[in-house]
């Protein structure tokens, strides 16, 4: 009976109730996944044997109440999530939003006809919308959660400056990019996707070459790395493998978290490496600034931008490790991780961009989600990319999330094969501690989700196991 009166529904209603009923799907999918790690997170109260060596019991503890506060929090933003977005689609938000950009524009002379402006509209309100929605979430996990275990390092003004910064930034970038692939697919005729695909391609390009020279110095300081032995190593390093290095940064990460990271950037011979200050236990702010206890209370009180509260004893790699851990990431480029991933993602893009040509003109879409008589185009990319290929992009998220982890393990024997075996262990066990990873994972869990693989089997395939 059920069955024969969802067979008789109008198509568009199908397509409705179907995109509700996959999105509740995959977010009761991860849940039960995030339980499962939960779970994980409350049984094992002891350091497993086989971690005797590598982690010592407080490391344990701290790392598993992080997690398991960080599982937590993820279940409720979670939830919210979804909750809201199943409202905005059962209440009509999206043509709601639609006729407010087309009261926007209108204030303007701007009519119906002039589409891209009220398309540049809607994603304005609905950016700002998001911003609004999500920036308690934002607040709590910044200032609660990060706080609460020692790696936050910002204050509440510094936090709401660089979040209005982000969304300019971001309206800087988003606003022109859509409004000149609004006018390709306008004007592009029957081969339009071709030409979007290539315009999109184009821009990624663009933005990954400028990100770090012009976008990220917007909200972080980059340095030079000095010159010394470091320096030199690093440079060693590259020539030995014909890595076309220019500049080595030093991004000042430690104003913002005490998280560490880093990575290249650049095409072709013009090649750059970011070290975050906090990868390096000699640059390391959260090394130098003495401990918490020794300052007297009156100027602990001192109010600044970017709070310095060292929480552990040594932040960092010392620097045969900062070596080792950039000749993963060195090997990461001689291997052609970064080249296939390329490919892959604009493979996808135009796959993607060929179907939305394909389903533009279905007039059902549109009609399922409230839009009985118009046809925007950026309703329709929003329509198609984030709610038809929802199942396509499941899957292809879970696929290239193993083979990253197989890159990972690649990229591991490409530094052991530079003699850094040793230092790469060292350095992955002391990353975990900083980043209060816990080692510990449900089999399921990070099957779906780990991009990178657990750290004990990094640390088996690097050798075996020996002490820290």
């Amino acid at each position: 009976m059920l069955m024969e009166t969802i067979l008789d529904l109008p198509i568009e209603n199908k397509i409705f109730y179907a995109v509700l009923v996959f999105s509740w799907t995959v977010y009761l999918w991860e849940a039960y996944l995030a339980y499962r790690q939960r779970r994980i997170y409350r049984s094992t109260m002891h350091v497993p044997q086989e971690l005797g060596k590598i982690m010592d019991t407080d490391t344990f503890e701290k790392s598993r109440l992080y997690q398991l506060d960080k599982s937590n929090f993820s279940f409720w933003s979670g939830l919210y999530s979804e909750t809201e977005g199943t409202l905005i689609l059962l209440l009509g938000g999206i043509p709601f939003l639609w006729k407010v950009a087309g009261t926007v524009t209108a204030r303007f002379g701007l009519g119906p006809e002039y589409e891209i402006f009220q398309s540049l509209s809607f994603l304005m309100l609905a950016t700002l919308f998001s911003a609004f929605t999500g920036l308690p979430w934002s607040i709590y996990n910044t200032f609660v959660i990060e706080e609460k275990h020692g790696f936050n390092q910002q204050t509440l003004g510094f936090f709401l400056k660089d979040a209005v910064k982000k969304f300019i930034v971001t309206q800087c970038i988003l606003l022109p990019v859509t409004s000149l692939l609004l006018y390709i697919i306008k004007i592009g005729g029957d081969f339009f996707f071709i030409y979007a695909w290539l315009f999109t391609l184009g821009v990624s390009l663009v933005l990954v070459t400028i990100y770090a020279d012009y976008i990220a110095p917007l909200f972080d300081k980059f340095t030079p790395l000095p010159e010394g032995e470091l320096k030199e190593e690093i440079e060693s390093m590259s020539k030995s493998i014909n890595f076309p290095l220019t500049k080595v940064y030093v991004v000042e990460g430690s104003k913002r978290s005490s998280h560490s990271n880093a990575y290249f950037y650049g095409f072709f011979k013009n090649k750059r490496i970011v070290l975050f200050d906090t990868l390096m236990e000699d640059y390391s702010p959260l090394n130098k600034d003495g401990e918490p206890e020794n300052v007297p209370a009156e100027e602990t009180d001192t109010p600044t931008e970017a709070k310095a509260k060292p929480k552990n004893k040594k932040q960092g790699c010392n620097n045969p490790e900062v070596l080792a851990v950039l000749g993963h990431e060195l090997g990461h480029w001689k291997l052609g991780h970064t080249v296939k991933n390329i490919v892959i993602s604009q493979m996808n893009s135009f796959l993607c961009f060929f179907l939305f040509a394909v389903l533009i003109g279905r007039k059902e879409l549109f009609i399922a989600f409230g839009f009985y008589d118009s046809q925007p185009t950026l309703i329709g990319l929003m329509i198609i990319f984030q709610f038809i290929f929802s199942p396509y992009n499941e899957v292809l998220s879970f696929c290239l999330t193993v083979l990253s982890r197989r890159f990972e393990f690649q990229a591991d024997a490409f530094a052991r094969g530079m003699g850094r075996a040793s230092e790469l262990y060292s350095a992955l066990i002391k990353l975990n501690k900083d980043n209060l990873g816990f080692p510990v994972a449900d089999w399921l869990f990070s099957m779906w989700h780990y991009s990178h693989p657990p750290l004990l089997e990094r640390l088996r395939a690097l050798g075996g196991t020996k002490q820290d």
